[in-house]
Protein backbone atom coordinates (compact mmCIF):
# COMPACT_ATOMS: atom_id res chain seq x y z
CA UNK A 1 0.00 0.00 0.00
CA UNK A 2 2.40 3.05 -1.49
CA UNK A 3 1.29 6.53 -0.94
CA UNK A 4 0.26 7.99 -4.27
CA UNK A 5 -0.56 11.66 -3.70
CA UNK A 6 -0.78 14.31 -1.05
CA UNK A 7 -3.25 16.87 -0.43
CA UNK A 8 -3.40 19.71 2.19
CA UNK A 9 -6.29 22.39 2.42
CA UNK A 10 -6.42 25.13 4.73
CA UNK A 11 -9.66 26.46 6.28
CA UNK A 12 -10.55 29.91 8.00
CA UNK A 13 -14.03 30.86 9.26
CA UNK A 14 -14.30 34.08 10.75
CA UNK A 15 -16.72 33.91 14.09
CA UNK A 16 -19.92 35.89 14.41
CA UNK A 17 -18.84 37.02 17.93
CA UNK A 18 -15.02 36.94 19.44
CA UNK A 19 -14.05 35.49 22.71
CA UNK A 20 -10.89 34.23 24.57
CA UNK A 21 -8.91 32.61 27.51
CA UNK A 22 -6.06 34.09 29.38
CA UNK A 23 -3.54 34.62 26.46
CA UNK A 24 -5.40 34.90 23.75
CA UNK A 25 -8.29 35.94 21.56
CA UNK A 26 -10.22 33.81 19.31
CA UNK A 27 -11.50 35.52 15.89
CA UNK A 28 -11.60 32.56 13.67
CA UNK A 29 -11.69 28.68 13.67
CA UNK A 30 -9.17 27.51 11.18
CA UNK A 31 -7.59 24.29 10.54
CA UNK A 32 -5.73 21.95 7.72
CA UNK A 33 -7.36 18.95 6.24
CA UNK A 34 -5.02 16.33 5.09
CA UNK A 35 -5.64 13.87 2.41
CA UNK A 36 -3.65 10.94 1.51
CA UNK A 37 -4.74 8.63 -1.79
CA UNK A 38 -2.69 5.49 -2.06
CA UNK A 39 -2.02 3.32 -5.28
CA UNK A 40 -5.28 1.42 -4.33
CA UNK A 41 -7.47 4.24 -4.19
CA UNK A 42 -7.85 4.58 -0.42
CA UNK A 43 -8.12 7.83 1.03
CA UNK A 44 -6.82 8.72 4.41
CA UNK A 45 -7.93 11.92 5.93
CA UNK A 46 -7.28 14.15 8.80
CA UNK A 47 -6.93 17.54 10.75
CA UNK A 48 -4.64 19.77 12.36
CA UNK A 49 -6.14 21.51 15.12
CA UNK A 50 -7.07 24.64 15.88
CA UNK A 51 -3.90 26.93 14.06
CA UNK A 52 -5.47 29.97 14.00
CA UNK A 53 -2.56 32.18 11.88
CA UNK A 54 -0.60 29.99 9.97
CA UNK A 55 -2.86 26.94 8.26
CA UNK A 56 -1.11 28.29 4.97
CA UNK A 57 2.11 27.46 6.49
CA UNK A 58 1.25 23.91 7.58
CA UNK A 59 -0.15 23.46 4.56
CA UNK A 60 3.15 24.55 2.63
CA UNK A 61 5.68 22.39 4.97
CA UNK A 62 3.10 19.41 4.29
CA UNK A 63 3.39 19.71 0.38
CA UNK A 64 6.59 21.16 0.02
CA UNK A 65 8.60 19.33 2.61
CA UNK A 66 6.64 16.07 3.59
CA UNK A 67 5.21 15.00 0.43
CA UNK A 68 8.16 14.48 -1.42
CA UNK A 69 9.42 11.97 1.45
CA UNK A 70 6.10 10.19 1.30
CA UNK A 71 5.27 9.36 -2.41
CA UNK A 72 5.98 5.94 -2.68
CA UNK A 73 6.32 4.89 0.65
CA UNK A 74 4.78 1.67 2.01
CA UNK A 75 2.32 3.42 4.55
CA UNK A 76 2.62 -0.09 6.32
CA UNK A 77 6.06 1.11 7.72
CA UNK A 78 4.91 4.10 9.38
CA UNK A 79 7.73 3.98 12.41
CA UNK A 80 10.22 4.13 9.89
CA UNK A 81 8.11 7.22 7.87
CA UNK A 82 7.79 9.29 11.44
CA UNK A 83 11.36 8.99 12.08
CA UNK A 84 12.11 10.54 8.70
CA UNK A 85 9.54 12.91 9.07
CA UNK A 86 11.20 13.95 11.98
CA UNK A 87 14.54 13.92 10.49
CA UNK A 88 13.57 17.60 9.19
CA UNK A 89 12.86 19.35 12.41
CA UNK A 90 17.09 19.09 13.32
CA UNK A 91 17.40 21.85 10.34
CA UNK A 92 13.73 23.47 10.75
CA UNK A 93 13.43 27.02 11.62
CA UNK A 94 10.38 26.41 13.31
CA UNK A 95 9.99 22.70 15.23
CA UNK A 96 7.09 23.19 16.31
CA UNK A 97 4.67 23.77 12.82
CA UNK A 98 6.69 20.73 11.26
CA UNK A 99 5.49 18.68 14.15
CA UNK A 100 1.79 19.86 13.28
CA UNK A 101 2.42 19.10 9.59
CA UNK A 102 3.94 15.48 10.78
CA UNK A 103 1.11 15.00 12.96
CA UNK A 104 -1.14 15.74 9.84
CA UNK A 105 0.05 13.09 7.88
CA UNK A 106 0.70 10.27 11.01
CA UNK A 107 -3.36 10.27 11.72
CA UNK A 108 -3.86 10.16 8.13
CA UNK A 109 -1.72 7.16 7.35
CA UNK A 110 -3.28 5.50 10.70
CA UNK A 111 -6.91 6.39 9.08
CA UNK A 112 -5.02 4.81 5.69
CA UNK A 113 -4.06 1.37 7.57
CA UNK A 114 -7.12 1.48 9.37
CA UNK A 115 -9.17 1.61 6.72
CA UNK A 116 -7.07 -1.22 4.53
CA UNK A 117 -6.96 -3.20 7.58
CA UNK A 118 -11.35 -2.61 8.13
CA UNK A 119 -10.28 -2.46 11.55
CA UNK A 120 -10.36 1.34 13.46
CA UNK A 121 -7.30 2.70 14.82
CA UNK A 122 -8.35 1.94 18.43
CA UNK A 123 -8.09 -1.95 17.51
CA UNK A 124 -4.82 -1.39 15.43
CA UNK A 125 -3.07 0.11 18.67
CA UNK A 126 -4.51 -3.17 20.59
CA UNK A 127 -7.22 -2.01 22.36
CA UNK A 128 -10.73 -2.99 22.41
CA UNK A 129 -12.83 0.43 22.70
CA UNK A 130 -15.78 0.78 24.86
CA UNK A 131 -18.88 2.11 23.30
CA UNK A 132 -18.56 5.43 24.89
CA UNK A 133 -16.86 8.30 26.85
CA UNK A 134 -17.74 10.45 29.43
CA UNK A 135 -17.21 14.25 28.55
CA UNK A 136 -16.26 17.45 29.99
CA UNK A 137 -16.93 20.85 28.53
CA UNK A 138 -14.77 23.43 27.95
CA UNK A 139 -16.22 27.18 29.27
CA UNK A 140 -15.53 29.76 31.60
CA UNK A 141 -14.23 31.73 28.62
CA UNK A 142 -13.87 35.44 28.57
CA UNK A 143 -16.09 37.43 26.73
CA UNK A 144 -17.03 41.52 27.25
CA UNK A 145 -19.75 42.06 29.51
CA UNK A 146 -20.42 38.35 31.03
CA UNK A 147 -20.87 38.67 34.43
CA UNK A 148 -21.38 36.07 37.52
CA UNK A 149 -25.05 35.50 36.91
CA UNK A 150 -23.74 34.40 33.10
CA UNK A 151 -21.20 31.88 34.41
CA UNK A 152 -23.91 30.90 36.24
CA UNK A 153 -26.23 29.76 33.75
CA UNK A 154 -23.47 28.47 31.30
CA UNK A 155 -22.47 25.89 34.51
CA UNK A 156 -26.69 24.47 34.39
CA UNK A 157 -26.16 24.22 31.06
CA UNK A 158 -23.89 21.83 31.19
CA UNK A 159 -24.66 19.98 34.05
CA UNK A 160 -28.55 20.00 32.17
CA UNK A 161 -26.95 18.14 29.06
CA UNK A 162 -25.48 15.61 31.40
CA UNK A 163 -21.96 16.44 31.18
CA UNK A 164 -19.57 14.89 33.16
CA UNK A 165 -18.24 18.70 33.98
CA UNK A 166 -16.42 21.52 32.78
CA UNK A 167 -12.81 22.44 32.43
CA UNK A 168 -13.37 26.57 33.22
CA UNK A 169 -10.81 29.45 32.01
CA UNK A 170 -8.68 31.43 34.18
CA UNK A 171 -5.77 33.20 34.70
CA UNK A 172 -7.09 36.57 32.24
CA UNK A 173 -8.09 38.50 35.82
CA UNK A 174 -6.38 38.88 39.34
CA UNK A 175 -6.33 35.52 41.34
CA UNK A 176 -9.69 37.30 43.51
CA UNK A 177 -11.33 38.07 40.41
CA UNK A 178 -10.80 34.68 38.98
CA UNK A 179 -11.57 32.82 42.30
CA UNK A 180 -14.81 35.02 42.02
CA UNK A 181 -15.76 33.61 39.05
CA UNK A 182 -14.83 30.04 39.72
CA UNK A 183 -16.73 30.38 43.43
CA UNK A 184 -19.92 31.24 40.79
CA UNK A 185 -19.10 28.60 38.66
CA UNK A 186 -19.07 25.53 41.33
CA UNK A 187 -21.99 27.50 43.16
CA UNK A 188 -24.25 26.73 40.09
CA UNK A 189 -22.61 23.44 39.38
CA UNK A 190 -22.86 21.46 42.53
CA UNK A 191 -20.91 19.64 44.31
CA UNK A 192 -21.13 16.10 41.74
CA UNK A 193 -19.93 18.42 38.99
CA UNK A 194 -16.20 18.31 38.19
CA UNK A 195 -14.67 21.42 37.84
CA UNK A 196 -10.89 21.94 36.42
CA UNK A 197 -9.32 25.50 36.23
CA UNK A 198 -7.11 26.36 32.60
CA UNK A 199 -5.02 29.61 33.07
CA UNK A 200 -3.49 28.98 29.69
CA UNK A 201 0.11 30.03 31.03
CA UNK A 202 -1.17 33.41 31.96
CA UNK A 203 0.21 33.44 35.09
CA UNK A 204 3.19 33.81 37.63
CA UNK A 205 4.02 31.12 40.11
CA UNK A 206 3.38 33.28 42.56
CA UNK A 207 -0.23 34.82 41.41
CA UNK A 208 -0.90 31.02 40.05
CA UNK A 209 -0.28 29.70 43.91
CA UNK A 210 -2.26 32.66 45.47
CA UNK A 211 -4.98 31.57 42.66
CA UNK A 212 -5.40 27.95 43.65
CA UNK A 213 -4.92 28.29 47.68
CA UNK A 214 -7.90 30.27 47.12
CA UNK A 215 -10.31 27.92 44.73
CA UNK A 216 -8.52 25.00 47.05
CA UNK A 217 -11.91 24.66 49.14
CA UNK A 218 -13.94 24.22 45.77
CA UNK A 219 -12.87 20.81 45.02
CA UNK A 220 -11.04 21.64 41.89
CA UNK A 221 -9.85 17.95 39.47
CA UNK A 222 -7.04 20.00 38.05
CA UNK A 223 -5.13 23.33 38.01
CA UNK A 224 -3.84 23.51 34.32
CA UNK A 225 -1.45 25.12 32.74
CA UNK A 226 -0.74 27.89 35.37
CA UNK A 227 2.93 29.33 34.27
CA UNK A 228 4.14 28.94 30.90
CA UNK A 229 5.03 25.57 29.61
CA UNK A 230 8.91 26.51 29.02
CA UNK A 231 8.84 27.58 33.34
CA UNK A 232 9.84 23.73 34.21
CA UNK A 233 11.25 25.38 37.55
CA UNK A 234 7.39 27.24 38.11
CA UNK A 235 5.84 24.00 37.24
CA UNK A 236 8.14 22.58 40.45
CA UNK A 237 7.22 25.14 42.77
CA UNK A 238 3.33 25.76 42.00
CA UNK A 239 3.25 21.73 42.12
CA UNK A 240 4.85 21.24 45.57
CA UNK A 241 3.50 24.42 46.87
CA UNK A 242 -0.62 22.68 46.40
CA UNK A 243 -2.96 20.03 46.70
CA UNK A 244 -4.69 20.33 43.56
CA UNK A 245 -3.61 18.18 40.84
CA UNK A 246 -1.47 19.74 38.30
CA UNK A 247 -1.97 19.56 34.18
CA UNK A 248 -0.04 20.41 31.44
CA UNK A 249 1.67 19.55 28.47
CA UNK A 250 -0.80 20.70 25.80
CA UNK A 251 1.95 22.94 23.92
CA UNK A 252 4.56 20.42 24.20
CA UNK A 253 6.28 18.12 21.38
CA UNK A 254 7.49 14.56 20.67
CA UNK A 255 8.37 12.26 23.62
CA UNK A 256 11.63 14.09 24.26
CA UNK A 257 9.65 17.32 24.75
CA UNK A 258 7.63 15.70 27.73
CA UNK A 259 10.67 13.35 29.36
CA UNK A 260 11.19 15.64 32.31
CA UNK A 261 7.35 16.62 32.66
CA UNK A 262 6.96 12.79 33.18
CA UNK A 263 10.24 11.72 34.93
CA UNK A 264 10.73 14.29 36.70
CA UNK A 265 6.98 14.68 37.83
CA UNK A 266 6.44 17.90 37.69
CA UNK A 267 2.99 17.43 36.17
CA UNK A 268 -0.05 15.06 37.83
CA UNK A 269 -2.24 14.85 34.71
CA UNK A 270 0.05 14.71 30.97
CA UNK A 271 -2.41 16.60 28.77
CA UNK A 272 -0.59 15.66 24.98
CA UNK A 273 -2.55 17.27 22.35
CA UNK A 274 -2.21 14.77 18.44
CA UNK A 275 -2.28 17.95 16.67
CA UNK A 276 0.63 19.37 18.30
CA UNK A 277 2.75 16.11 19.99
CA UNK A 278 3.63 14.63 16.80
CA UNK A 279 0.17 12.73 15.77
CA UNK A 280 -1.40 9.11 16.99
CA UNK A 281 1.96 7.64 16.74
CA UNK A 282 4.06 10.06 19.18
CA UNK A 283 1.15 10.45 21.27
CA UNK A 284 0.53 6.91 22.00
CA UNK A 285 4.45 6.58 22.99
CA UNK A 286 4.12 9.41 25.25
CA UNK A 287 1.19 8.46 27.02
CA UNK A 288 2.90 4.81 27.71
CA UNK A 289 5.72 6.81 29.04
CA UNK A 290 3.85 8.55 31.29
CA UNK A 291 1.90 5.41 32.22
CA UNK A 292 5.19 3.84 33.34
CA UNK A 293 5.79 6.67 35.77
CA UNK A 294 2.57 6.37 37.38
CA UNK A 295 1.34 9.82 35.29
CA UNK A 296 -2.47 9.86 34.88
CA UNK A 297 -3.08 11.35 30.67
CA UNK A 298 -5.99 12.88 29.46
CA UNK A 299 -5.20 14.04 26.04
CA UNK A 300 -6.15 17.59 25.10
CA UNK A 301 -8.45 18.06 22.54
CA UNK A 302 -9.65 21.60 20.94
CA UNK A 303 -10.86 21.56 17.13
CA UNK A 304 -13.33 19.77 14.67
CA UNK A 305 -14.69 16.60 14.67
CA UNK A 306 -11.84 15.03 13.07
CA UNK A 307 -10.06 16.20 15.83
CA UNK A 308 -12.28 14.23 18.29
CA UNK A 309 -12.43 11.33 15.91
CA UNK A 310 -8.13 10.68 16.15
CA UNK A 311 -8.33 11.72 19.90
CA UNK A 312 -11.50 9.46 20.75
CA UNK A 313 -9.51 6.48 19.09
CA UNK A 314 -6.19 7.35 21.45
CA UNK A 315 -7.97 7.91 24.37
CA UNK A 316 -10.59 4.39 23.82
CA UNK A 317 -7.31 2.71 23.86
CA UNK A 318 -5.48 4.14 26.87
CA UNK A 319 -5.59 1.88 30.09
CA UNK A 320 -7.10 4.00 33.05
CA UNK A 321 -4.68 5.91 34.84
CA UNK A 322 -2.41 5.83 37.20
CA UNK A 323 -1.78 1.82 37.75
CA UNK A 324 -3.28 0.85 40.48
CA UNK A 325 -6.50 -1.03 42.36
CA UNK A 326 -8.68 2.81 41.63
CA UNK A 327 -7.59 4.22 38.19
CA UNK A 328 -9.70 7.06 36.40
CA UNK A 329 -10.93 6.97 33.24
CA UNK A 330 -9.94 9.75 31.33
CA UNK A 331 -12.51 12.53 30.20
CA UNK A 332 -12.81 13.84 26.55
CA UNK A 333 -13.12 17.41 26.11
CA UNK A 334 -15.56 18.57 23.99
CA UNK A 335 -15.76 22.13 23.35
CA UNK A 336 -18.89 24.19 23.38
CA UNK A 337 -17.54 27.68 21.95
CA UNK A 338 -18.91 29.05 18.61
CA UNK A 339 -17.57 26.64 16.06
CA UNK A 340 -19.33 26.97 12.41
CA UNK A 341 -17.08 24.20 10.67
CA UNK A 342 -16.57 21.94 13.77
CA UNK A 343 -19.45 18.97 12.61
CA UNK A 344 -19.56 20.95 9.05
CA UNK A 345 -16.33 18.66 7.37
CA UNK A 346 -17.80 15.61 8.61
CA UNK A 347 -20.29 13.51 6.75
CA UNK A 348 -21.61 11.95 9.96
CA UNK A 349 -20.95 14.49 12.99
CA UNK A 350 -20.43 13.63 16.52
CA UNK A 351 -22.72 14.66 18.83
CA UNK A 352 -23.01 14.02 22.68
CA UNK A 353 -25.77 12.38 24.06
CA UNK A 354 -26.37 13.00 27.98
CA UNK A 355 -23.09 13.50 28.88
CA UNK A 356 -21.40 10.57 26.33
CA UNK A 357 -20.19 10.47 23.03
CA UNK A 358 -20.32 7.27 20.94
CA UNK A 359 -16.92 5.95 19.54
CA UNK A 360 -16.77 5.51 15.70
CA UNK A 361 -16.78 2.18 15.18
CA UNK A 362 -15.88 1.86 11.58
CA UNK A 363 -12.37 1.36 9.87
CA UNK A 364 -9.55 3.77 10.51
CA UNK A 365 -10.86 7.28 12.45
CA UNK A 366 -14.45 5.93 11.60
CA UNK A 367 -15.48 9.10 9.98
CA UNK A 368 -15.85 10.53 6.42
CA UNK A 369 -14.77 13.87 5.34
CA UNK A 370 -17.29 16.10 3.26
CA UNK A 371 -15.76 16.86 0.15
CA UNK A 372 -18.65 19.46 -0.59
CA UNK A 373 -18.06 21.29 2.77
CA UNK A 374 -14.43 21.48 2.19
CA UNK A 375 -14.93 23.29 -1.01
CA UNK A 376 -17.37 25.23 0.82
CA UNK A 377 -14.93 26.63 3.48
CA UNK A 378 -11.48 26.30 1.43
CA UNK A 379 -9.68 29.29 2.56
CA UNK A 380 -8.47 32.13 0.25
Amino acid sequence: MRLHSVEAIAIDIPLTRNFGGSTYAVLKRSTVVTRLRTDEGLVGCVYNGDNREHGAEIVRLIHDDLAPLLRGRDLLDGERIWDRLFALSHSSRDRKKLMEAIACVDCAIWDLVGKARGRSVCALLGGKPPRRLPIISIGGYYREGKTLADIGREMESYRQAGMAGCKFKVGGLTPEADAERVGAARRAAGPDFVLAVDANRGWSVEDAVRFARLVEPLDIAWFEEPVAPEDLAGYREVKAALKIPIAGGEAEFTRWGFRPLITERLVDILQPDIAAAGGISETKKIADMANAFGVRVNPHVWGTAVALAASLQLIACLPHNPPGLHPIEPLLEFDQSEHPIRMAVVTEPIVQKDGWVAIPDGPGLGIEIDRAALSRFKAG
